[in-house]
């Protein structure tokens, strides 16, 4: 009996689902009363409304009506179909009202974050001061920022907190997606787009221009000209020498600077 019990439970598992999640369910939004298979359905076809102030998202614990897709019954949010028994997502939130056949992800729900994550519930931390979940190798080596992850990818604009990409924290504790950091890298951007602080280490670079800057002669003109300049680096204002090549910090040594104007002395 136990086995024909956990056959029905098992029934049409990994053989339902769209593109985003593997689930025996659908969701009626609630904000419009339309059926769709996952939140992430809804929110394409919303994006793509002619009338910009029809589109909108959908808030995941709002949710309170599924639809199984083994019977196609409708009813009330649970883990288990009311009318046929099967179960309708192996890994089941009732906070969030999600549901999800490939466990092999390793969902757990994040009382802090508020909503689900993947990974694993060992292998991540919440950061507060960051206000998300971070691989556990991030504890102790990272530079918080105040809300870093509950921000938009500066370079696609996508909401960073509950993307479904991945994501990187960045030397300076700014975040963005994985796949647009790898682009801006290979286009030879290295600094983050929000601060403009270097991302990589740039120590070799440097060498470099030194040895440029000293094979390169300043007409007499501008030979004895100097600049005040801020490093992105380590935020120092400094007064140096100038070169059409860069100028670099008399603190951390970086060419990654800036001309500013020269600072007002007190009267």
């Amino acid at each position: 009996m136990e086995g024909s019990v956990n056959e029905r439970l098992d029934f049409g598992k990994m053989g339902y689902g769209c593109n985003h999640y593997r689930r025996r369910c659908r969701i009626r939004a609630p904000c419009c009363n339309e059926i769709y298979s996952c939140r992430h359905c809804h929110n394409d076809a919303a994006s793509l409304l002619k009338n910009p102030f029809d589109r909108h998202e959908l808030v995941r614990q709002d949710v309170k009506q599924v639809v199984c897709s083994v019977c196609d019954t409708e009813q009330p949010v649970a883990q288990v179909c009311t009318n046929c028994g099967v179960k309708m997502g192996e890994y089941f939130c009732n906070i969030c009202k999600f549901f999800d056949d490939d466990v092999e992800k390793e969902q757990f729900h994040c009382d802090d974050c508020g909503i689900c994550r993947v990974g694993g519930r060992d292998n991540f931390f919440h950061c507060k001061k960051c206000g998300s979940c971070y691989a556990i190798g991030l504890r102790d080596n990272h530079l918080c920022v105040e809300n870093s992850m509950r921000h938009h990818c500066p370079i696609c604009y996508e909401y960073l907190f509950d993307s479904l990409k991945d994501t990187i924290v960045m030397k300076c504790g700014h975040t963005m997606h994985h796949e647009c950091y790898v682009e801006m890298i290979k286009n030879d951007k290295y600094c983050c787009p929000i601060c403009s602080k270097s991302v990589i280490d740039m120590s070799k670079t440097w060498k470099r221009i030194d040895e440029e800057i000293e094979a390169t002669v300043m007409p007499e003109d501008y030979r004895n000209r100097k600049v005040w300049i801020l490093c992105n680096d380590c935020n120092d204002t400094t007064e140096v020498y100038f070169h059409i090549l860069g100028q670099k910090c008399g603190h951390c040594r970086s060419y990654n600077t800036r001309a500013v104007a020269p600072p007002v002395l007190p009267q």
